[in-house]
């Protein structure tokens, strides 16, 4: 007669030796647990307690919040930014999570003509690709330097604009143009 008792220790062994391989592979697991996001957007202008935060980001945030409360004292009300007059001040437009169906934030933007500005996209959406392309008043898109491709987020993408004239330019994600569309008036 056998005794199993005895192989029991080794095939013990075995799946121990095999599940803490399996654990500490390196490889990524095929989920992930992420919080339901809040029913407020984050004050800070950026995904709160993003694991992709860096002090490059830090110090990015704290630059594109410098120059929102710069351009906010003289926004008017409604939500929409203003390039402060004769510099290259910064507008900034977010793709909050499920953009694809509420829209950007904001939906309308003011500029000073004749002067050159950043246009910050912040794509907080992790749930869909999107872009943003800035359209002259004719519909042809406005050259602006900077990758307009699609991408999910959370990212931001910065664009150099240049000096516009008076009018209103249209600008939106190509991937969802009947919801994430907005405009940009420059006076």
């Amino acid at each position: 007669m056998r005794r199993l008792p005895a192989l029991a220790p080794s095939l013990l062994a075995v799946f121990t030796i095999v599940a803490l391989a399996a654990c500490s592979s390196g490889s990524t697991p095929g989920w992930t647990y992420a919080p339901a996001p809040s029913a407020s957007a984050a004050a800070s202008g950026s995904a709160s307690g993003s694991p992709a935060a860096s002090s490059g980001a830090s110090a990015s945030a704290a630059t594109a919040s410098a120059s929102a409360s710069a351009s906010e004292s003289s926004a008017p009300s409604g939500g929409a930014s203003v390039a402060p007059s004769g510099s290259t001040g910064g507008l900034t437009v977010t793709a909050p999570v499920g953009a694809a169906t509420t829209g950007f934030q904001p939906t309308t933007l003011e500029t000073v003509a004749g002067t050159p500005f950043t246009l910050t996209f912040d794509n907080q959406d992790n749930t869909a690709p999107h872009n943003l392309i800035l359209k002259k008043p004719d519909g042809t898109n406005v050259a602006v330097s900077g990758d307009t491709g699609f991408f999910t987020g959370p990212g931001q993408r910065v664009y150099q604009v240049p000096a516009l004239d008076p009018g209103t330019y249209p600008f939106m994600c190509q991937v969802h143009p009947n919801t994430m569309k907005g405009t940009l008036t420059v006076k």
